[in-house]
């Protein structure tokens, strides 16, 4: 995985903000990582070659991708595209709706999920944990599918509900691998090094992160 040319794609995308913002975790940040910007053609298919590049490596025995709403559906998605494009491997698509449908196949699921299933979660980032846990409760009780592990583009590196790091937290407690294309470590190694943001940004990243 080239960690360098994933960080670039990341910035040149807008998807790295930097300023003050509060995770859904409700912790104050000096960055925003925005899924959200990868809004084109272009962008998606990029991405998607990241994530199934990631995925076909760690989890090769995966059946099905898991994408939670919303941020995660169109990673799910493309992920799933790319898996077939590059490796030629076939898996299902599944994602969660936000609010249970009363009309037409009604839940909320979209796609079939069963428990021959071997899952692959992807997500945009893992802060504390809570969104993975979430979708864990959702996976069991909608086809209890085994669960192989997620794949995120970012690990923020931030402190779970213990006092250790929330990927190892997850993994430990969930029994399921939690893989990162990057951490906010590589990022900022990255920043610093090619001088593309202002000493202010570098000082206010670095000392965020002494702190984690």
């Amino acid at each position: 995985m080239d960690k360098e040319k994933f960080i670039s794609f990341l910035i040149e995308s807008g998807v790295i903000r930097f300023g003050e913002f509060l995770t859904k975790s409700g912790r104050k940040t000096p960055y925003f990582i925005d899924t959200g910007k990868i809004n084109d053609g272009m962008k998606l298919s990029l991405i998607g070659e990241f994530y199934a590049t990631a995925v076909g490596e760690n989890f090769p025995d995966v059946t099905l991708v898991f994408g939670p709403a919303y941020k995660g559906i169109s990673l799910s998605v493309v992920t799933a595209m790319k898996l077939y494009e590059i490796g030629k491997k076939t898996v299902k698509v599944a994602f969660n709706r936000k609010e249970v449908k009363d009309h037409g196949e009604g839940g909320k699921i979209i796609g079939s999920i069963s428990e021959d299933d071997k899952v692959v979660i992807v997500e945009d980032v893992i802060t504390s944990g809570l969104s993975i846990r979430e979708s864990v409760d959702i996976l069991r009780i909608n086809g209890n599918p085994k669960i192989l592990g997620v794949v995120v583009s970012v690990d923020r590196m931030e402190i779970g509900k213990s006092n250790k790091i929330a990927k190892f937290e997850i993994e430990e407690e969930l029994g399921i691998k939690v893989f990162s294309i990057v951490s906010i470590f590589d990022i900022v190694g990255f920043i610093k090094a090619r001088n593309i943001v202002s000493l202010d940004v570098i000082k206010m990243m670095e000392d965020y992160i002494s702190f984690l």
